[in-house]
């Protein structure tokens, strides 16, 4: 081991126990070397004779740069040196004057892809103007068994990585020289490389299927750019298809066989030349593989391959105008279809996104087929299914999502970027075929009422809830306000119904966002109205036990009062006493366990505001009402107020003074100036009153800008309910807030 070896292995060292000052010294040693002119030799020297996998590597990489960084300056024998002696490592060919042979065919693989990667760099600078036999000369050598064989698919690996393929950036330089290399090879050895594919896996099939399995992936990548004729046909064609159906054939085999199929199907071609090329597929001799319960990864392969099957023809469909042809691009699809819809159904695929992709596609193209036929409606329904399974949480996270940990909030944020495109798709679907997407949800819907049991099937209620919210989004609110389709049967089940589950959060939650969404039925079917008010104000709703969804269900309420404000007359005095725990909890002493609680709480006061303040409602009644509440919330002030009788932390006490203010706000909103100064005058005193309790706040709080900010909005609020009346008290409230201003 000399020197250049020791650095070398002090440099690539990764056990953290090396000391730094060595390390810089060894990298400094090393860069001095690779500065010689003479280092292209002596990488091929140490490679001759080096068993150190890590000198094997770094010779080859520094051979690499040098080449990159300085070919054409190389003097016409270093290049023939390098040249000769690269092939013959890679070829498992003797090197040098002595005819050495290598042992960097036995290293692991990174360092056979390096060597790899200094030829596919020679093929860069030198084929085919100059080194125009590298590809024929590799045919010989391929008898020489596995190692040689994968060196070669290795070499036309990373010929694709470095050069060929378009999933990485490319220069202009870069393109013209893989246009120059692909051009070449199709013209000089394609046609035998395909034959030497052919050849392998014939050979190998039964003896070592990781060989074939090389060269099946090595040929995937180049079957985009290859004449198909040499891949389709009764030899290659017949081969690919045996290996991926013949008994006692193992996963990654056909699995690879699958890739090459998939590599076929997408190949870029005229939409009449594709469609012949489809129909000579035959691809439904692979549909029996759908069910294959024994290996996803050899389903996912199955279904990428399906699915691209079906997006082509698809595409050749749309593009051509013979109706022949057009009717044997539907007649071809409509035999995958069940094949891709079970997959996505049944399993979790990888190529979820292309298969929600390709049916958004589909759906789209249905609607230039009116009307629609038996089997696109069948279809149609399918789609439904697929989008109902594949939005559905996972049971395993059900305790984190109801509970929201970090685990629980993570997953419900995947899902939720999951499902927009399935809604978006599930909206067109609704919009190609309304009666039966209308039908399939009234089903679903059915279905988890009929089946509730316990906490068993959460995720069904959810997602049968989340198809019933989503489509409502995509209707006018003139076709949920005339309950066309089914709409007059959903929603009226929807209120009547009570899930076991309901108790979990996101249950519950989507539940009252549905409500919600279709709120607008009621307006003219006020029979029902009862039944909404019993979803917001019992345990679905206001009084559900998670915190989260009560306070949704607060906001929601007051979204349902504003929409039907003037029918909820008759029904104020329920909804009073419903509420009553919920006003009374801003009058009650144990602030710290309900100031979680409170400042989503001003929905509800701005909601009975809206109720109460109508003039439909009778004076007497609306003064009875009023003063229940603003009475207990004054009076809670003015003892807060008073330090010397309460054993209140100022925090505290501040919190919650802040909190009665916000509901007192709130409350106010649901009153005009004409009712509380002209045709109801009580109304206003009252407001007055409690404007006199609420200035003394600024009193014993005068630098708590929290408390500012709010008294000053409800001076504001006061100024659009009282008018001009609110005069006489605007000198004492501005007096304060200007003594005390910053």
């Amino acid at each position: 081991m000399d020197d250049l070896d020791k650095a070398i292995l002090i440099n690539f060292d990764e056990s953290g126990t090396m000391d730094a000052s060595l390390k810089k010294q060894a990298k400094t040693f090393c860069e001095q070397i690779k500065a010689k002119p003479s280092i292209c030799s002596m990488c091929i020297e140490k490679l001759c004779f080096s068993n150190l996998i890590q000198v094997q590597f770094w010779c080859l990489q520094t051979l690499h740069e040098a080449i990159v960084s300085r070919y054409s300056s190389m003097d016409p024998q270093e290049k023939q040196l390098i040249r000769h002696s690269v092939f013959s490592i890679v070829c498992l060919e003797g090197v040098g004057a002595n005819n050495t042979a290598t042992r960097v065919l036995e290293a692991p693989p990174f360092v056979k892809n390096k060597l790899a990667q200094v030829l596919v760099t020679l093929i860069y600078f030198e084929y085919p103007l100059i080194w125009s036999s590298v590809f024929v000369d590799f045919f010989p050598h391929l008898n020489k068994g596995k190692i040689v064989i994968d060196m070669f698919c290795r070499v036309l690996n990373a010929l694709d990585d470095e050069l060929i393929s378009l999933d990485y950036p490319r220069t202009p330089a870069d393109i013209v020289v893989a246009a120059r290399v692909k051009d070449a090879m199709r013209e000089q050895c394609v046609a035998q490389i395909v034959r030497a594919w052919y050849e392998i896996v014939s050979m190998y099939r039964n003896v070592d299927e990781e060989v074939c399995v090389g060269v099946l992936e090595s040929m995937s990548r180049f079957i985009s750019w290859i004449d198909i004729g040499l891949v389709v046909n009764d030899a290659f064609g017949s081969l690919l298809f045996d290996l991926v159906l013949a008994a006692g054939v193992g996963d990654r085999l056909r699995g690879a066989a699958i890739k090459c199929l998939t590599a076929v199907v997408s190949k870029r071609m005229e939409p009449q030349s594709k469609l012949a090329l489809l129909q000579s597929l035959q691809i439904s001799r692979l549909f029996g593989l759908v069910v294959d319960d024994g290996n996803a990864e050899l389903v996912s392969d199955v279904a990428v391959l399906l699915t691209g099957y079906a997006t082509v023809l698809l595409d050749c469909f749309k593009r051509m105008d013979s109706e022949e042809a057009r009717g044997i691009s539907m007649e071809l699809l409509d035999e995958v279809l069940p094949s891709v819809f079970h997959l996505t159904k049944e399993n979790e695929l990888d190529a979820t996104f292309n298969v929600v992709q390709f049916l958004s596609s589909y759906v789209a193209t249905m609607k230039s087929i009116t009307p629609l036929g038996e089997k696109q409606l069948l279809h149609v329904g399918k789609i439904l299914e697929v989008i109902s399974v594949l939005i559905r949480y996972d049971p395993e996270y059900r305790s984190n999502i109801d509970m929201l940990d970090k685990i629980g909030k993570d997953e419900e944020d995947r899902m939720v970027d999951f499902r927009k495109d399935l809604f978006v798709l599930l909206r067109n679907v609704g919009r190609v075929a309304p009666g039966v997407t209308h039908l399939f949800i009234r089903n679903l819907l059915a279905n988890a009422v009929s089946t509730s049991s316990g906490s068993t099937n959460v995720e069904e209620v959810e997602a049968a809830l989340s198809l019933l919210y989503a489509l409502g989004e995509s209707l006018t609110d003139e076709a949920i306000q005339d309950g066309q389709g089914l709409l007059s049967e959903l929603v009226p089940m929807l209120l009547s119904t009570k899930f076991s589950c309901h108790s979990n959060r996101l249950v519950a939650l989507i539940y009252l966002e549905t409500v919600t969404r279709y709120i607008k039925f009621i307006q003219d079917n006020t029979q029902y109205i009862p039944m909404v008010l019993a979803a917001f104000l019992d345990d679905r709703g206001i009084h559900h036990p998670n915190i989260n969804v009560s306070r949704r269900a607060s906001y929601q309420f007051l979204r349902v009062v504003k929409l039907l404000r003037v029918k909820l007359v008759p029904f104020i005095e329920t909804i009073l006493q419903s509420l009553q725990d919920a006003v009374a909890q801003f009058t009650s002493m144990n602030y710290t366990t309900e100031l979680s609680r409170t400042e989503d709480g001003s929905h509800i006061f701005e909601a009975i505001g809206l109720l109460i303040g109508m003039e439909d409602v009778p004076p007497e009644k609306q003064c009875d009402y009023l003063s229940s509440l603003l009475s207990p919330l004054c009076q809670q002030v003015e003892v807060l107020l008073l330090n010397d009788k309460t054993n209140v932390e100022a925090n505290v006490k501040v919190a919650v003074i802040q909190h009665i203010i916000m509901a007192i706000n709130a409350l106010s909103k649901g009153f005009n100036e004409r009712l509380a100064t002209g045709s109801r005058p009580t109304i206003g005193l009252m407001f007055k009153q409690t404007l006199d309790v609420l200035l003394q706040v600024l009193v014993v709080f005068p630098r708590v800008e929290s408390l500012r900010s709010k008294v000053i909005s409800f001076i504001h609020r006061m100024v659009e309910t009282l008018g001009s009346s609110v005069f006489p008290y605007l000198p004492k409230a501005l007096g304060q807030l200007l003594a005390e201003s910053e």
